[in-house]
C-alpha cells in the first residue's frame, strides 16, 4: 500500500492526475487522467517506477521488452534498462500498430509487453498481436497504472502493476459529462486526434 502511496505522490507533484471531461485513447469518456509522461519525463521517477515493474518478472524468462507507442515507450525503454534486455516498440502506420524501423523478433522469442496506463488494454492487445505476427510469444503484461481492475480478461497473458485506480469510464453515448455540457470533452491521448 506504501509502494502505491508513493506513485500516485509522485503523480500528483507531477501535476499528472487530471481532472476534466477527457475522451481516452480507447474512446471512452473519464472525468480523471493520468498523464503519464509528466512524471516519466523525470529520468530519475521513471527509473524508479521501471525497478518497480522489472521486480514482477524474472529477467531470465524475457528476451525482449516491448511497448505500443507512443504512451509505453518511456516507461518500457525504462524497463528493458533495469532487465537488461533490448526494447522494441510498436507503432500506428495508417491506424493500424505495426511493428517499423528494420526491427524483427526470431521466432518464439519471449515477449514481455509494457505499457503505461492501462484501461481497455486496447493498444496492448494490439501489441501482442503484432509480436505474435511476428513469431514473438508474449507471455506477460506489465503497467504503471491499472485504471480499470474490475476488467479481468483483458490480456490472454497474465499482467501486473505497481498502482490500482479504479477510475470510472463511460461509453460516449452514455457519458454524464457529455450530458451535463458543462465541460468540453478533451483528447489528451497519443493517438492521431488527440490533443
Amino acid at each position: 500500500m506504501m509502494q502505491e502511496q508513493h506513485i500516485l505522490a509522485m503523480y500528483e507533484e507531477a501535476g499528472a492526475l487530471l481532472n476534466g471531461h477527457f475522451v481516452l485513447s480507447s474512446g471512452r469518456h473519464s472525468a480523471r487522467y493520468l498523464q503519464s509522461a509528466l512524471v516519466l519525463m523525470h529520468p530519475q521517477r521513471a527509473a524508479v517506477l521501471a525497478e518497480l515493474l522489472a521486480a514482477k518478472v524474472n529477467s531470465d524468462a524475457v528476451d525482449f521488452v516491448v511497448s505500443p507507442a507512443l504512451g509505453g515507450l518511456i516507461i518500457g525503454h525504462e524497463v528493458a534498462r533495469a532487465l537488461g534486455k533490448p526494447f522494441l516498440f510498436t507503432e500506428r502506420k495508417e491506424g493500424a500498430m505495426s511493428l517499423r524501423r528494420g526491427f524483427s523478433v526470431p521466432k518464439g522469442a519471449r515477449i514481455l509487453v509494457v505499457e503505461d496506463v492501462i484501461t481497455t488494454g486496447g493498444s496492448v492487445r494490439e501489441c501482442m498481436a503484432v509480436m505474435r505476427e511476428h513469431g514473438g510469444a508474449p507471455f506477460m503484461v506489465l503497467a504503471v497504472v491499472d485504471r480499470a481492475p474490475q476488467m479481468t480478461d483483458r490480456f490472454d497473458v497474465p499482467y501486473a502493476t505497481a498502482l490500482t485506480l479504479n477510475v470510472e469510464t463511460y461509453a460516449a453515448a452514455d457519458c454524464p459529462l457529455c450530458r451535463d455540457g458543462k465541460l468540453p470533452a478533451i483528447k489528451p491521448g497519443s493517438r492521431p486526434g488527440a490533443a
